[in-house]
């Protein structure tokens, strides 16, 4: 998944921030070229470049804007796959040089070979995730919608080791993966990853076609993830589902890698730009606030109407505008978009019911075509 490198838990990466001021991490779609078919594609990407797509003049120039946020800005270079841009190599290095913690959500295909791997290294590459939707060949490969993708991302993953590049992997939980969490969580152990980002289905591009899992069975899996944060080799985050925050606080751990932060989701604490330059609260929430070949990153994520009221939690609607949580949580803002039309209203994902709470209830609540 393109945007599993949003809000890593692992404090060492993130600095302590005034969401207001600057995201905890900025994901630039590089390009939505990707020769892979995945079921849950948010870009419902294609084999070509667009050839709309920021030039690599104008992606050093949006990195510069980058470092106007302040000093190690996280930034995530993804896609499509964003190995298909000739100029990845180029754009890693003076993201680097210009004090950027730049990071990447390659594709598993024959592409990413362990020489252009070695380059992204000498480059400066602080991260490199890697997406595994299945324990077995069989089981991602039919996700990914191409055979020996399975290979190509172990093999991958393998050589960022051999490399010195941590490794973060990425599963995305629905119906059709959930049997395999189990066998995932092994297998990334052997792997010698430092991060699990467990990515939540929101119905968006090819996601539409996907079964979601139920709020109660999203809230057991949870719960199974922070076990599994307590006694694993990595770590565990979500994405898109900041609830895990309260299914921990609730299961009397606290917020996972909370160190006191509120919950980072769409629009506060995190900003997408587009391969053709339109800034969004994330890539799952496609409503654009602007767009940086008009108007400079900093001023879109700070002023704009959108992304200041994503960043009000009074201006939540229904439960989530009621819950205790909402601080540390703040549902996803996503899918509440996706469902309703509207990114203010509660997450249908969440079966917690804040006491004394009687409106309506998101799962009962009409849904309509964002």
């Amino acid at each position: 998944m393109a945007e599993d490198l949003e809000r890593p838990d692992d404090s060492s990466m993130l600095p302590t921030v005034d969401t207001d001021d600057r995201p905890f991490v900025l994901i630039w779609e590089l390009t939505q070229a990707c020769d892979l078919a995945c079921d849950h594609c948010r870009a419902d990407a294609k084999p070509s470049r667009h050839p709309d797509e920021l030039t690599t003049r104008e992606g050093k120039r949006l990195l510069d804007q980058a470092r106007e946020f302040g000093e190690n800005q996280l930034v995530v270079l993804s896609g499509g796959d964003p190995v298909k841009r000739p100029d990845l190599v180029e754009l890693v290095e003076y993201g680097t040089e210009a004090g950027l913690n730049v990071t990447l959500t390659p594709s598993g295909t024959t592409s990413l070979t362990r020489e252009t791997i070695a380059d992204l290294s000498d480059a400066g590459l602080r991260r490199m995730a890697l997406s595994l939707d299945g324990a077995t060949p069989e089981a991602h490969d039919a996700f990914r919608g191409e055979e020996g993708s399975f290979e190509e991302t172990v093999a991958a993953a393998d050589h960022a080791r051999e490399l010195g590049i941590p490794l973060q992997v990425n599963t995305t939980v629905c119906a059709e993966t959930l049997d395999q969490l189990p066998k995932i969580r092994e297998l990334i152990a052997e792997l010698g990853v430092v991060m699990w980002s467990v990515f939540f289905l929101v119905p968006v591009g090819r996601g539409v076609h996907l079964d979601p899992i139920d709020p109660e069975t999203a809230d057991e899996v949870m719960a199974w993830l922070n076990e599994v944060s307590d006694s694993a080799p990595f770590g565990v985050k979500t994405t898109e589902a900041p609830h895990y925050r309260r299914v921990a606080m609730q299961e009397g751990d606290g917020a996972p890698g909370a160190g006191g932060r509120m919950g980072i989701v769409a629009g506060d604490g995190f900003a997408f730009v587009s391969h053709t330059g339109d800034v969004y609260p994330s890539g799952f929430l496609p409503k654009a606030a602007g767009n940086v070949r008009e108007t400079p990153l900093p001023a879109i994520y700070r002023d704009s109407e959108l992304f200041t009221r994503l960043r009000d939690r009074g201006n939540l609607k229904g439960k989530c505008g009621a819950c205790s949580y909402k601080e540390v949580c703040g549902g996803s803002r996503s899918r509440a978009y996706a469902t309703t039309g509207d990114p203010l209203a509660a997450d249908p994902l969440c079966p917690h019911v804040p006491d004394d709470y009687d409106g309506e209830l998101p799962w009962d609540a009409p849904r309509v075509d964002a």
